[in-house]
């Protein structure tokens, strides 16, 4: 069997044609069209034309309603809000479709096969503009009534009368690149995630001061769903999870909240074993996938 799985972006659609195993038989990507629902759809069925395959897989931006197939929202292409995609595209490629939230779909690709695999209850949290995240509880994504369970990008944190700023905001990776240039007085087009690693892995005081603050609120931002979830893992992904001191500066930060600043509650806190997710930039793909075959 052969399925068709989209992996829709702001930028980029990314497709491959996949079969039952997660094996990745031919790929490809497009322009993401910025006009209108019409031009989507059109797009993607053009997509599906191009191949032989048996069903049709989404990943998709937003707030999603999975079972109905409808996107409630969808991100920066709002021309979905309100739009069932399944029906729409079912009726067109008399196919069976599915669609599911981005993040959503990289936990589950982490949940069915990857480093969640062995555990019943965890936690995915995908960094990029912002964070994805998403709660596996027995095996599968617990959605929530409103199908926002997990969304810490949008949980608050700091209030004051000038500002509101949001996790997402904080803890995205171009927030973690202009506090760098922001500190060495260059212009965030001068800054890439390549050259700021590169910086770390230099040594440099600007850098590792720059990381460590933001590890440290991502580990504050941990110790919290602990507290409220219980995971058994928590794993952390996007193209930043690559870098193994990004990881460890994560578990260094966790590591001390639990032995310095909680230490005057002598109380045993419950902690998750924090893992690197195992998918990287497929992991939308074969979420998607999942979906469609559970």
């Amino acid at each position: 069997m052969k399925i068709l799985v989209i992996d829709v972006g702001g930028t980029f659609i990314k497709f491959a044609v996949m079969n039952e195993v997660a094996e990745i038989l031919e790929r490809g990507k497009v322009p993401t069209p910025l006009d209108s629902h019409e031009d989507f759809i059109n797009k993607i069925v053009e997509i599906y034309k191009s191949v032989e395959v048996e069903g049709l897989a989404l990943s998709l931006p937003g707030i999603i309603d999975a079972e109905r197939g409808i996107c409630i929202t969808s991100g920066a292409l709002g021309y979905n809000n309100g739009c069932n995609i399944v029906e729409e595209l079912e009726k067109i490629c008399g196919v069976k479709v599915t669609i599911e939230n981005d993040a959503k779909c990289a936990a589950l690709a982490e949940a069915k096969i990857g480093s969640l695999a062995d555990v019943a209850d965890g936690f995915v949290m995908v960094f990029g503009t912002g964070v994805g995240s998403a709660f596996i509880k027995n095996h599968e994504v617990h959605r929530g009534k409103h199908f926002s369970a997990g969304e810490i990008s949008f949980t608050l944190e700091n209030i004051s009368e000038d500002e509101v700023k949001l996790f997402g905001e904080l803890c995205g990776v171009p927030a973690l690149l202009k506090s760098y240039a922001q500190i060495k007085n260059l212009s965030i087009e001068e800054i890439t995630g390549e050259s700021f690693f590169s910086a770390v892995a230099e040594k440099e005081n600007d850098a590792l001061a720059c990381l460590d603050k933001f590890t440290r609120r991502v580990a504050v931002k941990i110790f919290n769903i602990q507290m409220m979830f219980d995971p058994e893992k928590i794993a952390v992904g996007g193209g930043i999870s690559a870098q193994e001191v990004f990881i460890d500066s994560v578990r260094a930060n966790v590591e001390k909240i639990y032995s310095e600043e909680l230490a005057k509650f002598k109380v045993e806190m419950p902690r998750a074993e924090i893992v690197p997710c195992k998918f990287l930039n497929d992991a939308n793909l074969i979420g998607a996938l999942m979906r469609w075959l559970n």
